[in-house]
């Protein structure tokens, strides 16, 4: 079954829905998207130095995005509001990433796949990444679920249930880190903030509890990949620009409804 490509991408494109969902709700209450989208261009720096140091694209992806969320934390208060920071940092480290690989020789580099995803070339090693990645964002979000919804509800509620607020970030950040690498080669990096955020969205107007809504954007991300790919292979365009489109235009149905059910139409 894994001999064919459209089975491939599609189990690819549904395991980074699985682990975008619970992750991209906390960015959309945390209101993280800039972060989220900072971290994401970084990922392009991670994948020159991969290729530089001959080491895995995945494990440089989350060293660099570590790095970009430990620099982000370092610099913010310090005279610079966060959406500088964020601002001035990821189309530094994308500039700085592409500039880079243009400068390895040797080596044939397809900036296009790295930058808007290359799905219908994934390997069954990268089905392994892939779903390797998002089993261990599930389970790191799922451990600590109740935690992260008092530090994300109130940081002094956290604090009186003995909880602390930024080693809930911590996890996020690192869920981050790893979803964006695993990411890569589904939506590429100029993409991967639109897979945490806009399933979200869409399903913050179904959901009536926060698991429900996690629940509702893995269904919401899985479809747009499914439906995605599907629109990919019949109109001859880029699989992973034409997933982020049909999870677009769920949103914008799903929008259109819950306007219609609050005005009684």
């Amino acid at each position: 079954m894994l001999d064919d490509f459209m089975v491939r991408a599609t189990l690819a494109g549904v395991g980074v829905a699985f682990a975008a969902a619970p992750l991209g709700c906390f960015v959309v209450w945390r209101r993280m998207a800039y972060f989220g989208d900072a971290t994401a261009h970084a990922a392009m720096l991670g994948v020159a130095l991969s290729l530089a140091m001959q080491m895995s694209i995945f494990l440089g992806a989350v060293m660099v995005a570590l790095a970009m969320a430990a620099t982000v934390n370092l610099l913010t208060g310090r005279g610079y509001a966060m959406d500088t920071v964020l601002g001035v940092l990821a189309h530094s480290a994308l500039a700085f990433g592409l500039v880079a690989v243009s400068f390895l020789s040797g080596i044939r580099i397809d900036l296009m796949a790295y930058l808007f995803g290359d799905l219908l070339a994934v390997s069954r090693g990268d089905l392994l990444v892939i779903w390797g990645g998002a089993a261990l964002v599930v389970a790191l979000i799922a451990s600590r679920w109740q935690a992260l919804l008092t530090a994300t509800l109130n940081e002094e509620l956290a604090y009186s249930s003995g909880l602390d607020p930024r080693r809930e970030q911590l996890i996020l950040t690192l869920s981050l880190a790893i979803t964006v690498a695993v990411a890569i080669k589904v939506v590429g990096v100029l993409l991967i903030a639109a897979m945490l955020i806009i399933p979200a969205a869409a399903a913050r107007s179904l959901a009536r509890t926060p698991e429900s809504m996690a629940i509702f954007a893995a269904a919401i991300g899985g479809i747009s990949a499914v439906a995605g790919l599907r629109a990919a292979y019949a109109f001859d365009t880029p699989a992973g620009p034409s997933i982020v489109c049909v999870a677009a235009s769920l949103f914008a149905g799903f929008g259109i409804l819950g306007w219609c059910r609050r005005h009684g139409m």
